[in-house]
């Protein structure tokens, strides 16, 4: 058996565009060449690796089972070119809103002291989005504010976060006692559902009241600020996110009869993303 790189670049761009035109335009290469590489390559392995339905090819489970690994084999390749270049390193990092807004300018701004031209692309959305995209092998790494229950991503404890329940300084709230019963009634102010601190705010927090109050779900931790502290209700954030507004004092901690609500926020890359040098040394500026 003699599987080339070539091969498994050409299976590996078919299957991202579902063509063999348009993965020969991507590959600067001839349709004919690219149909004859992905013919060698099955009739190597004995099994066709997409179900031919007219003219478009729709991967099958051969196809499934072989492109993680494919995909291992050339990023593996490509850090071995990366080895003798200069601009060597290319991270692709997905963060969930609260870790790439708060946390991440800080861990790239260390990065980039050290390491001033090195590619490095951060993309931010929802904890769902991120582990979408680790799944899909759209990025390198990602890091997410909850807990992943994929079997095919590898989880890892990363740092320690505290949720902390505010509200505007002049809330109805505030003006007696806190309580269970005073909280399910005020108007909440959230996450939209696929949040990582959405997830936990509901499982930590909202679980314990007899019910609650849901004012407006938002999918920005700032729009959330800005309506609390104009009065539309109270919510639940990080510390990190809030924590200029309390020093100003433009938003008030509330103090609820709960435990402190603390969560691990999580790094997260695909059981078969092979860890090149490049993305090791990364995780060490995040803090492994």
């Amino acid at each position: 058996m003699h599987i080339t790189l070539r091969q498994l670049e050409v299976f590996a761009e078919v299957l991202k565009s579902g063509s063999t035109t348009q993965a020969s335009q991507r590959l600067a290469l001839s349709q004919s060449a690219v149909s004859a590489a992905l013919t060698d390559l099955e009739g190597q392995l004995g099994v066709q690796l997409f179900d031919r339905v007219g003219k478009r090819l729709v991967v099958n489970e051969h196809g499934r089972l072989l492109y993680p690994r494919a995909l291992g084999v050339l990023e593996q390749a490509t850090e071995i070119e990366q080895l003798f270049r200069e601009e060597n390193g290319a991270i692709r990092v997905y963060a969930s809103s609260t870790i790439g807004n708060y946390i991440m300018p800080e861990v790239i701004a260390r990065y980039r002291r050290d390491f001033p031209d090195l590619p490095l692309e951060l993309s931010v959305g929802n904890s769902q989005d991120v582990i979408n995209a680790v799944a899909d092998f759209r990025v390198d790494i990602g890091l997410i504010e909850g807990p992943c229950h994929s079997a095919d991503i590898v989880a890892e404890p990363w740092l320690e976060d505290e949720l902390v329940v505010f509200a505007a300084p002049d809330s109805p709230l505030l003006k007696s006692e806190v309580t269970l019963h005073s909280l399910a009634a005020a108007p909440w102010i959230l996450r939209e559902r696929g949040s990582g601190t959405r997830e936990l705010v509901d499982y930590l927090l909202l679980s314990h009241l007899p019910q609650f109050h849901l004012g407006m779900e938002l999918g920005n931790s700032e729009a959330i600020k800005h309506a609390v502290r104009h009065g539309l209700g109270i919510s639940c954030l990080s510390r990190r996110v809030i924590a200029e507004q309390l020093d100003t004092g433009s938003l008030v901690e509330v103090t609820i009869p709960l435990p402190r609500l603390t969560r691990t926020l999580w790094r997260i890359h695909h059981r078969q993303k092979h860890i090149s040098q490049a993305l090791s040394r990364f995780f060490d500026y995040c803090g492994r």
